[in-house]
């Protein structure tokens, strides 16, 4: 089982939704996020005045899925997910080693 980490512009999570579950994704939590990569911000002029922004809104998604999966699901994200501008995002990839589903008790693959 693989937990799937990816960090993408806000307005790209609806198309990135779609793709997953066209590919058989059944769940994924997403959490409205900030921060900043290379681009370390930007200026923005608001009211005649320029101030720096240095944490951007993001959105991160997170899946729990099998194995099998993983290559079609890191394929959906990063073909959706690219505008090919700076500050696309990024995918990270950790083992999970048990998921237990509480309602029912069941484990691993049966529990995604």
């Amino acid at each position: 089982m693989k937990l799937v980490t990816a960090i993408i512009k806000p307005f790209k999570l609806e198309d990135v939704r779609d793709a997953l579950s066209q590919i058989g994704v059944q769940g994924i939590t997403v959490t409205e996020v900030k921060g900043f990569g290379r681009q370390k911000g930007h200026t923005e002029l608001y009211r005649g005045a320029e101030y720096k922004v240095d944490f951007l809104p993001k959105v991160k998604i997170e899946i729990a899925i099998s194995q099998s999966l993983l290559d079609q699901t890191i394929e959906a994200i990063t073909t959706v997910a690219n505008t090919e501008k700076i500050g696309d995002g990024k995918i990270f990839i950790t083992d999970l080693e048990q998921i237990i589903r509480i309602r029912t008790g069941e484990t691993n693959e049966e529990a995604v």
